[in-house]
């Protein structure tokens, strides 16, 4: 028996799976929200937060999330320039000690096959976060990897913004 949306469907469409599983995706929302507040009780500012949702969204190539999280860093104070600069984050002083353990985390989590740069980063995290706020870090980005997939495989559109 097939489902009447994939019988129905050309071959090109693609399942909004937020939309079409609308419970699913509540549920994910209730873990954003609760990511954000244990960042916030582990005392992480917005914007290394924002940072991190923007480097895993590069990462894994999430055009949508890299245009809702940039709009969300730049709200929280984050400038222009350290976004601009954020995929080469180890190539510039720019960001503090606490921020390129943030990163460094985020990017071992969004990779953890890679097992050399998952012991370095989390050791490099344990030297600058405490285990609040290495915990949340890890939160945050399995949090935005979940969005990430969602989104790119929905193919979530990017829409141009009138007057930009």
């Amino acid at each position: 028996m097939t489902d009447r949306t994939t019988a129905t469907a050309p071959a090109h469409h693609r399942v909004y799976v937020d939309k079409q599983s609308p419970q699913a995706y509540r549920a994910m929302l209730a873990t954003a929200e609760a990511v954000r507040a244990t960042a916030a009780e582990a005392g992480l500012d917005r914007r290394l937060v924002e940072l991190v949702n923007l480097r895993v969204s590069q990462i894994n190539g999430c055009a949508y999330c890299l245009n809702l999280h940039t709009r969300a860093a730049i709200q929280a104070g984050e400038t222009t320039q350290r976004l601009g600069v954020l995929a080469a984050w180890r190539d510039t002083e720019l960001f503090s000690p606490q921020e390129r353990a943030a990163l460094g985390l985020a990017e071992a989590t969004t990779s953890p096959a890679d097992a050399a740069l998952q012991e370095d980063a989390y050791a490099a995290a344990r030297e600058v976060l405490t285990d609040d706020q290495l915990s949340a870090v890890v939160w945050v980005a399995v949090a935005i990897n979940a969005f990430n997939r969602v989104s790119i495989l929905s193919k979530h559109p990017v829409r141009a913004i009138p007057g930009q």
